[in-house]
């Protein structure tokens, strides 16, 4: 037996393990539980997840095994305090601060992902409740729309610039171990440039009503629909921006929805080798990625087995699917040569077929492309914004 497979191997028995009950211990991969440890507050000291340092060592030093509901027991311990502060707030302000920091918290106890776990799927459930009173105080104010789709609904978040009608919009999906929340979290930053900011969960994510498979883009389809009935939004000018993992889905509606859509940011994207097994087989033990990164691709899938997981994907390449020599909207792609996540020759290859397209490639950075000398900010605010500004006609 080759190297190659008996590393498949190895992997498929752990993973069993992991998937196969709810409460038992996890392969985390590729920490030790003092390994885990270490790095979690090494990533909250430059603010992972967007939660405190010193609570970050509190939820920490309650981690005793490898186990999910350990993990989330510790981290939402403390959503729960902020919960009870924000209810007893002396003014609206401190209670939204104490709501946003709530849902943090709630929101790393379900990380990455909710579906092998009680106390994950707790948190979850917890943190969508912190969420929509966080989003009560904000100005403008967080609208939760649903969206008939087939034979049940779509949940998205919706915010318009105040003063701007009909608004341009970024049309923003989330990632893998990311959901709406964290996307609508920053939207700011569009509400300052007058646009709006729309959030929708990506399938096999958060309340996407359904699993990631050959088109399932027909739910982001039905978004688009529905904002086209808006008369405050300017349905002829929206960029989809799609994160990590959903990068596919925006360089998919790229192709699909070209006649409705100005663009699309695609960071870190996967397209074509992101899906092979040969890929995968090694991928799912990436260092950039804290723990339990197969059960959370796995989950998207609806599949359990390392078996199942790498027959899945190759039917999703936009080669496999037709598309990539197909016309398109024009794309934005970004992301690091060094990324371990999503393999840089997807962006090299979606460069070379079809439309022109805009790169930018970090030489030194990782997933997303960010780097110590090119930060995420400095990447979203130097390369990003200005493209979306261009795309919408926004000055």
């Amino acid at each position: 037996m080759n190297t190659s497979a008996r590393s498949i191997g190895f992997l498929f028995a752990l993973v069993t393990i992991a998937v196969c009950g709810t409460a038992v211990a996890q392969s985390w991969g590729p920490r030790t539980l003092a390994e885990l440890k270490d790095e979690t507050l090494n990533r909250a000291r430059g603010g992972w997840r967007g939660v405190k340092f010193e609570d970050a060592e509190r939820a920490v030093a309650a981690l005793d095994s490898l186990d999910r509901d350990v993990w989330a027991a510790a981290w939402s311990a403390i959503g729960e305090e902020y919960m009870a502060r924000a209810a007893a707030a002396a003014s609206p302000d401190e209670a939204r601060e104490n709501y946003y920091y709530a849902w943090r918290y709630f929101n790393t106890a379900r990380w990455p992902t909710e579906k092998h776990s009680p106390g994950k799927r707790r948190a979850y459930e917890s943190g969508l409740r912190a969420f929509e009173l966080y989003g009560r105080h904000l100005d403008p104010p967080l609208e939760t729309v649903r969206i008939p789709f087939e034979d049940t609904e779509l949940v998205a978040y919706l915010r318009i610039p105040a003063g701007v009608r009909p608004a341009p919009l970024v049309f923003g999906i989330n990632g893998l171990d990311s959901r709406k929340e964290d996307v609508i979290a920053g939207s700011d930053a569009y509400l300052d440039m007058g646009v709006a900011a729309f959030a929708i969960d990506m399938p096999g994510t958060g309340q996407a009503p359904i699993l990631i498979d050959v088109g399932a883009e027909r739910m982001f389809s039905a978004a688009l629909d529905y904002l086209q009935t808006r008369p405050d939004i300017d349905a002829s000018r929206i960029v989809v921006y799609g994160r990590s993992w959903s990068g596919y889905w925006a360089a998919v509606l790229a192709y699909t929805e070209r006649d409705r859509i100005r663009g699309a940011v695609i960071p870190s994207v996967g397209i074509h080798r992101y899906f092979q097994p040969e890929w995968q087989s090694e991928a799912v033990n990436a260092p950039e990625y804290l723990f339990d990164l197969f059960p959370a691709r796995a989950a998207v899938y609806g599949v359990e087995t390392m078996e199942e997981f790498l027959a899945f994907g190759p039917r999703m390449s936009l080669i496999a699917r037709g598309l990539i020599d197909q016309p398109s909207a024009p794309m934005l792609l970004v992301n690091g040569a060094l990324d371990t996540q999503m393999p840089i020759s997807d962006l090299y290859l979606l460069m070379r077929h079809g439309d022109p397209k805009l790169a930018w490639v970090n030489p030194e950075g990782g997933h997303g492309g960010d780097s110590e000398r090119y930060p995420s900010r400095w990447v979203r605010e130097q390369v990003i914004y200005p493209w979306l500004r261009h795309q919408l006609g926004v000055p």
